[in-house]
């Protein structure tokens, strides 16, 4: 047995030695910073049944230092393999990290490591997706993005939504019923940090994304005007992308949406994008947005 491999399954056995929290904190802390630093590191921890052991650490009445640090190694494992994020449904994990989620349950610090958990869970992923909402995680989700929560969790549980919506067709479908494209329009508000803005525009981005239904919704909650102000020269290049991304979704084929954007001010907020100095993923961006806003509209055309 290698020294990699060795180290990995004496940490595995520690969580389920059934030892003290303590030595389970360090032990998945250590594992956090190998999956971190090592691909070999997360083919030992599957192969040992870690993953398994990394879930029963989730259980209800555990410590919350535990329940973090477990989180973050799921998170981790799942990051860039499909083949985990299979053995993280098949373990119970999806459920175990949806119930992290649940208000007032754990602090904020663990709610915002099982969302990010959830988000590389569900990448690519339609049957992880659909299985988070059957347990309740995408109405969970939701519920974090209530204002008073920190940054730190409007983000994870923004960026948590994008993959739930990018991957099932399904939370796509009824995500706006729930409350959710108000939720996240809200977070678009100057009082939110920039790495919260770039989440909600993402999601708003993929909510709108060939669903005229969704489009009507985010209209409705103030959308267009909430994006187009994320424009503006103070925001980040990532701000930027993500908001003219979000506003090409919103007036495809949406001649009221056209409008609205053009009348606070969107044509020549887009425009300005296209200056010298701007990364090329926003100058698409907004060269798309543009493109959007044009399309049928001989008005739209007086950029």
């Amino acid at each position: 047995m290698d020294s990699d491999r060795e180290c990995v399954v004496r940490l595995v056995g520690l969580l389920a030695s059934g030892g003290s929290a303590d030595v389970q904190e360090q032990a998945a802390g250590t594992l956090r910073y190998l999956c971190c630093n090592s691909a070999g590191a997360k083919v030992h921890v599957r192969e040992c049944g870690g993953i398994a052991a990394l879930v029963a650490l989730l259980a209800p009445g555990g410590s919350a230092a535990v329940h973090e640090q477990a989180a973050a190694v799921l998170c981790s494992l799942c990051s860039d393999s499909s083949l985990n994020r299979m053995w993280v449904r098949a373990s119970g994990g999806l459920a175990a990290l949806s119930r992290l989620l649940a208000p007032g349950g754990r602090p904020a610090a663990v709610q915002a490591q099982a969302a990010a958990a959830l988000r590389t869970a569900c990448m690519d992923n339609g049957q992880n997706c659909d299985s988070v909402a059957d347990c309740g995680g995408a109405a969970a989700l939701v519920a974090l993005l209530a204002p008073g929560r920190p940054d730190a969790v409007h983000e994870a549980a923004a960026a948590a939504l994008q993959s739930l919506i990018a991957g099932s067709v399904r939370i796509k479908g009824c995500f706006a019923l729930c409350g959710g494209a108000a939720a996240l329009v809200a977070l678009l508000t100057p009082g939110s940090s920039g790495t919260v803005h770039e989440q909600a525009a993402g999601a708003l981005r993929s909510l709108c994304s060939g669903s005229a239904q969704n489009q009507q919704s985010v209209a409705l909650c103030g959308g267009a005007a909430a994006l187009v102000a994320l424009l503006a020269p103070g925001s980040s290049g990532a701000v930027h992308e993500q908001a003219a991304g979000a506003l090409r979704s919103l007036c495809s084929g949406s001649a009221q949406n056209q409008n609205s954007v053009r009348a606070c001010g969107g044509a020549a907020a887009l425009v300005a994008l296209l200056a010298p100095g701007n990364s090329s993923s926003v100058h698409e961006q907004a060269a798309g947005a543009l493109a959007s806003l044009c399309s049928g509209s001989a008005q739209n055309h007086r950029v």
